[in-house]
């Protein structure tokens, strides 16, 4: 994969994030009667496996309405199992285009069975705009079946989250995830570049298997896996050791530990101050709900008053709060005729909406194999916000070109 452009965001609204900033109070347009003209079906995962994800929908309902209640979102979440239940979460989504307002389906995140899910719809009504955010599937399926993907971008962050763990201080990174992740292009490859940047930056990588949470063993088992593992790994590894998981619900309980036995922390696999951190601390933001400065703020104050200023960061703005509501944000545009679905800048001016002030960067997707670049198919990643010392310049890094050039190896 080869890096033809890049994009560098900085939000369109004149606010910063030391500036008051809510979300909500949006009205859709209504048609005539009181109804919304169209709808928009919004699929994502449950509180339990990607609360991020869900609250982006709510947001959206915030803004422009449910469509129980003449309004413009219809939200469904796919089972927690979702990797024994594809057929399931394939019959959801098709389900959608039953209804013959409905004019985009936004996905996040694209678990397995979203291409075919996609496919079924576009046979049915090929009206409807599809977009997937976080594709769980290869690359090459996802860009078939979608007329956008977005991913946080795997390639360049397999380097900067290793650059940026040394910043800190580390000198061991462990990796945690488990065979199903890594069978994953968009995690694996990760993996395999984060190992080849420690080489380079003169770090150790280690790699730790946990189990998955969509096996017997649940959610629970997963996070008490993690709850008596990590002890151990710090006694092990030396607390100038950063850790990173794959997974959203290994995520609180690996925080959780790392607070209080030691260890780095640099941002989870999809950032976000609400990804793990509120659980882990035992805070309450639901004053701070949508407020995205002041959830930063707050969860900023308690993880340095345990001790981990200079320890932990993450993105200043939730990815997986952000993909939602900007790819639901996208689509309105898209169908009002605003915006066309190749709009890549009218994309980013969707993102900026729920990320005021934020600097991205990113670029097209680019096969490693061919050195085709993919219209369709858009990676993303923010600088790394560390608590108790603000930002790392983690957009500005220049990835070395051989990191793009790795080819995943299955």
């Amino acid at each position: 994969m080869k890096r033809k452009f890049t994009f560098v965001l900085t939000a369109l609204l004149a606010l910063s994030l030391t500036g008051a900033f809510a979300m909500g109070g949006k009205d859709a347009a209504p048609a005539p009667g009181g109804k919304t003209a169209f709808h928009i079906g919004v699929v994502t995962g449950t509180v339990s496996q990607s609360e991020d994800d869900l609250r982006g929908a709510e947001e959206l309902i915030k803004r422009y309405g449910k469509v129980s209640e003449g309004g413009m979102i219809q939200h469904i979440t796919y089972p927690d199992n979702f990797m024994d239940q594809q057929e399931t979460t394939i019959s959801q989504v098709v389900a959608l285009a039953d209804d013959p307002l409905m004019k985009a389906i936004v996905m996040n995140q694209s678990v397995p069975g979203t291409a075919e899910a996609f496919k079924r719809v576009r046979a049915k009504r090929p009206d409807i705009l599809l977009l997937a955010g976080e594709p769980h599937e290869d690359p090459l399926v996802i860009q078939g079946a979608a007329d956008l993907a977005i991913n946080s971008d795997f390639i360049s962050r397999g380097y900067t989250i290793i650059w940026a763990a040394k910043q800190l201080g580390a000198k061991t990174f462990v990796h945690i995830s488990f065979p199903r992740h890594m069978s994953y292009e968009t995690l694996g490859l990760r993996r395999q570049i984060m190992e080849q940047a420690c080489k380079d930056l003169g770090m150790t990588f280690v790699f730790e298997t946990a189990p998955d949470p969509t096996s017997d063993v649940g959610v629970a088992g997963a996070q008490q896996f993690i709850l008596e593992k990590v002890p151990a790994w710090v006694q092990k590894y030396g607390k100038e050791t950063a850790f990173f998981c794959t997974n959203d619900a290994h995520t609180e309980p690996l925080l959780k530990q790392l607070l209080q036995y030691g260890g780095y922390f640099v941002e989870a696999d999809l950032p976000s101050p609400l990804m793990g951190y509120p659980g882990a601390l035992g805070i309450d933001l639901s004053a701070e709900a949508g407020n995205f400065p002041a959830i930063l703020k707050k969860v900023e104050s308690a993880v340095v008053a345990k001790g981990g200023a200079g320890r932990f960061g993450t993105w200043a703005f939730s990815y997986g709060f952000t993909v939602t509501a900007g790819l639901g944000e996208f689509a309105k545009n898209v169908i009002e005729g605003k915006a066309t679905k190749n709009d890549l800048n009218a994309l980013y001016a969707a993102f900026s909406v729920y990320t005021p002030g934020a600097q991205w960067n990113g670029g097209n997707y680019i096969d490693a194999n061919t050195g085709v670049s993919a219209k369709n198919h858009i990676l993303v990643y923010m600088d790394t916000y560390v608590f108790g010392k603000g930002y790392l310049p983690t957009t500005k890094q220049a990835v070395p070109e051989k990191y793009y050039n790795m080819k995943f190896n299955k």
